[in-house]
């Protein structure tokens, strides 16, 4: 099958990426930076292609899955995490405009392209949040990189549950607590640093990739969200979401405002 796999180069995506390269699938990692990404192919064996996509810019979501001509499953997995107040190309918070509305234009922009399934990687997080859909982009309220990273978590949750019921088959996968980059960075400030007993117990990308790697290739139901078996630790399971994540009022709501928001849809 052909892979796209967003923010590829690092983390979990990069565990996705090598672990799907060395099952014979032909991936291609898209991500911000053309040189992160060559060097990220370095590291990988089997058919591994690059390419230039910036999810907090829709003009680069645009040209990218213009060049698209098919694609068997996107794995929606990019993102960003505890960013201070920042805008997108475009103006929209960081977090929703990266994690949740850049992927759903580049979803959406590749349509009928995506011959098999969308996975969004999703996080526990969501637990947390509530979709304000008067401020998705955080004009009014009170602004916590954390809260806002959450919203978008559970925007992810949402978008799959409108696109299982559109007749698309999707998936969300959870990694879990996983030891990369953007956890590091968002857990910068805890006490002791790096001797703080938080980085015994943190999965490894490949252990955290290993929800996305089953949604690749499982027969469950669409709209499943897999995630760790003791919710941070351990392998993937088939979990339960709460109902603010599979709500299908506010899951089309989402869609409807995400829509006019990018310009984008999937009829």
């Amino acid at each position: 099958m052909r892979i796209i796999i967003t923010g590829g180069n690092s983390g979990v995506g990069k565990a996705t990426a090598a672990a799907a390269a060395e099952s014979g699938h032909s991936v291609v990692i898209a991500c911000r930076s053309i040189e992160k990404a060559e060097q990220a192919a370095a590291d990988l064996s089997g058919d591994v292609e690059v390419a230039q996509l910036d999810l907090a810019d829709l003009a680069s979501v645009r040209a990218f899955a213009d060049s698209v001509e098919t694609v068997d499953v996107l794995v929606n997995n990019a993102g960003v995490m505890g960013l201070p107040l920042t805008h997108t190309t475009d103006g929209f918070e960081a977090h929703m405009g990266t994690n949740h509305l850049g992927h759903f234009a580049l979803t959406c922009l590749l349509g009928d392209k995506i011959k098999d399934r969308v996975i969004s990687v999703a996080s526990a997080m969501y637990l947390f949040a509530h979709i304000h859909f008067d401020d998705l982009n955080w004009h009014t309220r009170r602004y916590s990189g954390m809260a806002a990273y959450a919203e978008s978590k559970l925007a992810n949750l949402l978008f799959v549950h409108e696109l299982a019921g559109r007749g698309v088959r999707a998936y969300a996968s959870d990694p879990g607590m996983t030891d990369t980059g953007i956890t590091r960075s968002s857990a910068s400030g805890l006490p002791m640093g790096e001797r703080n007993p938080v980085w015994r117990i943190l999965q490894s990308p490949a252990q955290g990739a290993r929800t996305s790697l089953q949604a690749v290739t499982t027969d469950l139901p669409s709209g499943t969200y897999l995630a760790p078996r003791f919710n941070q630790w351990g392998r993937p399971r088939v979990t339960g979401l709460r109902k603010k994540a599979r709500d299908p009022v506010a899951a089309r709501r989402l869609w409807e405002l995400s829509a006019e928001l990018t310009g984008c849809d999937w009829s």
